[in-house]
């Protein structure tokens, strides 16, 4: 590729933070829910590039064509491949294509096309635009992405903390799991974790229901916590795990836990996936709670735990049914009822159209495209 620098590059990092920063230098947009991905194009060659600096190509082939399209002839960008379903943005969806066959990927993309999301310029022409500042780095992007169209977004920006904090509160309901805050005087800095993750804060109450056992093998920690939540008729859900335990914590578990084993199985409201498992593992089917493609040569097979303790966990957003990412432990609440667990405790987040995000703008800032 004729680019001022090659690819892979390491992609600029983030930290999180609980409110967004304060004071005059800030440019805040939305935290897409999506693949981190950044784009080199030199004419008819484009290239897809994770966040870990692997080729990503072959899982999102119907975006080679629109990137062509859209972006400049000869540049590099920053952004999210994201997917849109029903009710937003859908991250499940984003892993069903890491899939090794071509086959399954294109039925995929033609159901559940993707998107791409760009945030930065890094490259133009000859131009190595990393060192720049990101006010200029921007002014050149919005310039570049003038005449962008589905499925290549410009990602809205804003100098306005109130209209940040407005984001934060009405975009969820979009999908989308936060604000960003980066420095306006701030070049590129790969690798680095310059910029900051303002995300959504909940907690909730969770049976805890099964374990599985720490990669060290069973009998010698707790790996993580199996939790689940009741539906209005009574049906006990799994909604996803904890496992945020130092080593010392995760020994003790296995003795605390180990009165609610004996019998857990008779009665247990996941008798069947249990009994499912231990079926596909002699006949190498695979189920869920199984080895996966995502979890290469990771054991998910787990232990049932009578369902009569509750633990309260922090958690982000909801994706569906369950937990976006893994929960984490708050404390036991030896206080709670597992019956009182449910989802209506849950705070139901608004829905918001996507493309309202799309045309955001920033009000003092009337000639800037997008933002």
């Amino acid at each position: 590729m004729r680019l001022p620098f090659a690819p892979p590059i390491a992609p600029m990092l983030s930290k999180a933070a609980e409110a967004l920063p304060g004071g005059d230098g800030w440019q805040f947009e939305p935290k897409w829910d999506g693949f981190r991905t950044l784009v080199f194009r030199d004419a008819d060659e484009v290239l897809l590039q994770s966040r870990d600096e692997k080729p990503m190509n072959r899982y999102f082939p119907e975006l080679v064509a629109p990137l062509a399209a859209t972006l400049p002839e000869r540049c590099v960008v920053d952004g999210e491949i994201v997917i849109v379903g029903g009710d937003g943005l859908d991250f499940e969806a984003l892993l069903l294509r890491i899939h090794p066959a071509a086959s399954r990927v294109k039925l995929l993309a033609a159901q559940a096309p993707a998107s791409f999301v760009v945030w930065d310029l890094l490259a133009l022409n000859d131009e190595d635009l990393r060192a720049s500042p990101l006010a200029a780095r921007r002014e050149r992007l919005e310039r570049a992405m003038a005449g962008a169209a589905p499925p290549v977004h410009l990602s809205p920006a804003t100098r306005d903390r109130s209209l940040a904090e407005d984001w934060f509160r009405r975009f969820e309901g979009a999908g989308l799991d936060g604000v960003m805050a980066k420095r306006l005087d701030e070049p590129y800095r790969a690798g680095e974790r310059t910029m900051i993750k303002v995300k959504h804060a909940r907690t909730a109450d969770c049976v805890v229901a099964g374990f599985r056992w720490h990669k060290n093998g069973a009998g010698t920690m707790i790996g993580s916590l199996l939790l689940g939540l009741y539906d209005d008729d009574g049906t006990l859900h799994h909604v996803g795990v904890t496992a945020s335990f130092t080593n010392a914590v995760r020994r003790q578990l296995v003795a605390d836990l180990a009165p609610l084993r004996e019998g857990a199985l008779a009665g247990h409201p996941w008798r069947d996936w249990a009994e499912a498992q231990e079926e596909a593992s002699a006949t190498g089917q695979r189920l869920p709670g199984a080895s996966s493609r995502w979890n290469r040569g990771k054991d998910l097979s787990w232990e049932p735990l009578r369902p009569d303790r509750v633990c309260e966990v922090a958690y982000d957003h909801m994706q569906g049914t369950r937990f976006r990412h893994a929960a984490q432990f708050v404390r036991w609440r030896s206080d709670k009822r597992p019956a009182d667990c449910r989802y209506d405790q849950l705070e139901a987040t608004p829905a918001y159209e996507l493309e309202r995000v799309f045309g955001a703008r920033d009000p003092r800032r009337t000639d800037s495209q997008g933002s």
